[in-house]
């Protein structure tokens, strides 16, 4: 807690994150306001420097949700041009590939009626569409610290200090930060939030739950050239170049303006320390089923983030005194179906609808049980409770969890009367190295595959320097006393921004380098670390990647 004299701004509700969990949580409070004729004020806390500046997606994306936001969203302009033409299901080997029969797909994998976006596009136009409603949207400043009252229930945030200088002293610039108090706070961080995380240990909200599992999606965007675009087109991919016993995917989405937006996605519960997302997903490119896209192309944007994957087994309980977890703060992707999006807007619009109720009542720090219980009756529950089996059955290996699960999904439909449960954290699956096989990654050529440094510079981050590292070590003894000695030191190749890398000093011994100033803050080091010592805490706010239209 800081020492120095804060400024405090008092509100009915409080969100902390810009994304659409948050912004459709603002939006849905004010417009049961403006309904009933009521003022309540509301605002959004946003870490990055704009609204959907830190936002990363594939993405497809189900309308659905936006019509219970907005029934009129297509005549206030949000940008939803492309709709999904044909979807192809394909299982690669290293050289070719087996397409699925559009018969055999189960219903999940099919996007009929969807849309390709830009997941920041669609966050600037809620954005603007909350602000329109006098919603206060703070961009730039990140929440670092959760407010209690004197009965401990959540009374808001704080925001961190600016101008501390990397020795833990104030210079020139400081500026105290504020508290934003407010009756309820909703908490919309993304996967693996900061605050988040202390909320869920503080109130036990994951007790009775399955521990919750995460994969790490990297993504870029291309300009194609034009005979090669197919505006609408999704392609998934399953197999090469992951082994059968390694969860993850690709897409390929064809959006507007001749662009392709690319990406890889691997469970961060894989065994193998050697194996290097990044890399894997360097070595996709080269695949004839995506070269055929890409050649000639130019990559103009690069990112990654991590998902929170577990499905409704690993939810935590949605609420505490004074607020509540939503979108995917609390873990409501849908895997099997490969999109979120449409999670993050209902339960921001059912948490919001529940904290404007408990305002209007005149209530003000307890449990807002209208949520979880809006939730139970919702179609989003039922979309969860469909799929609740992908993961658990993934975990199982390619190609028993492909046949398992189509069994589930094309035979069943989802109704097995049996839920499949999973009882280890990601952290705990990595094998030591001395089990393990080395993978030899083939050298970036720089048309199709890249380095991390070049892909970082496209992602636009930036950090301002002289701040105290925002990747705290609990022990800094650990990452070569365990991490080097045991699983042969997976940061150096889990981390897709070379952030963190072993230096070999001049009397022999190693040390742990972290370069944040190149963090993307996809979180995947506080998830996947083995001995759970790397903690990621917020940086000044503005900082991190700038992506334009990810």
């Amino acid at each position: 807690m800081s020492s120095v004299e804060r400024e405090a701004m008092e509100y009915d509700i409080v969100v902390v994150g810009g994304g659409p969990a948050g912004l459709a949580a603002a939006i849905r409070v004010k417009q049961r306001a403006a309904a009933l004729g009521q003022e309540v004020s509301v605002c959004v806390l946003e870490k990055g420097a704009e609204l959907g500046a830190h936002t990363l997606s594939g993405a497809v994306v189900d309308p659905r949700a936006f019509d219970e936001l907005f029934a009129d969203w297509r005549e206030r302009g949000a940008p939803l041009h492309t709709p999904v033409r044909e979807d192809r299901f394909l299982f690669l080997t290293q050289s070719g590939s087996v397409r699925t029969p559009a018969w055999l797909l189960p219903k999940c994998f099919t996007n009929h009626g969807n849309f390709i976006v830009s997941l920041g596009n669609v966050v600037r136009w809620l954005g603007r569409e909350a602000e329109a409603l006098g919603v206060e949207v703070f961009a730039g400043f990140a929440a670092a610290e959760i407010l209690y009252d004197e009965a401990g229930a959540v009374a808001g945030v704080a925001t961190g200090d600016q101008g501390i200088g990397r020795d833990g002293k104030a210079t020139a610039n400081f500026q105290p930060g504020v508290e934003l108090r407010g009756r309820y706070t909703l908490f919309a961080e993304g996967s693996r939030g900061h605050l988040g995380k202390q909320l869920i240990a503080r109130f036990d909200l994951a007790r009775d739950r399955d521990p919750q599992t995460y994969a790490i999606g990297i993504k870029e965007l291309w300009d194609v050239n034009p005979d090669k675009h197919r505006p609408g087109l999704v392609v998934h991919s399953a197999g090469w170049p992951l082994d059968a016993h390694t969860y993850g995917g690709s897409f390929l989405y064809h959006a507007e303006n001749n662009q392709v937006s690319v990406g890889f996605v691997v469970g961060l519960g894989y065994r193998n320390p050697y194996l290097s997302p990044f890399e894997e997903f360097q070595r996709l490119k080269s695949h004839p089923s995506f070269r055929a896209f890409l050649d000639g192309g130019k990559r103009v944007a690069y990112g990654a983030r991590t998902i929170t994957a577990g499905g409704p087994q690993s939810l935590p309980k949605l609420t505490f005194p004074g607020g509540a977890l939503i979108g995917c703060e609390a873990g409501f992707l849908n895997a099997a179906r490969i999109k979120g999006t449409h999670g993050a807007l209902v339960s921001g619009m059912l948490a919001g609808a529940a904290a404007f109720d408990a305002v209007a009542a005149g209530r003000r720090g307890d449990e807002l049980l209208a949520y979880p219980q809006a939730l139970e009756g919702s179609w989003l529950q039922q979309d969860l409770h469909v799929t609740r089996n992908f993961k658990p059955w993934m975990d199982k290996g390619l190609v028993v969890g492909t046949l398992m699960f189509g069994i589930d999904q094309v035979l069943l439909r989802g109704r097995a009367p049996w839920t499949l449960h999973r009882s280890t954290p990601d952290h705990a699956k990595l094998l030591p190295a001395d089990q393990s096989s080395p993978i030899d990654y083939p050298k970036p050529d720089g048309k199709l595959s890249f380095d991390r440094l070049s892909s970082v510079f496209v992602s636009n981050t930036n950090h301002e320097e002289n701040q105290p590292v925002h990747l705290k070590l609990k022990d800094a003894t650990v990452p070569v006393a365990v991490n080097l000695a045991r699983y042969a030191g997976p940061e150096a190749r889990y981390c897709p921004a070379g952030v963190y890398e072993f230096v070999k000093e001049q009397d022999g011994t190693n040390r742990l380098q972290i370069n944040a100033q190149n963090c993307v803050h996809c979180k995947t080091c506080d998830i996947k670390d083995p001995t759970q010592n790397i903690v990621w805490v917020v940086p000044e706010g503005g900082g991190g990647p700038r992506y334009p239209n990810m």
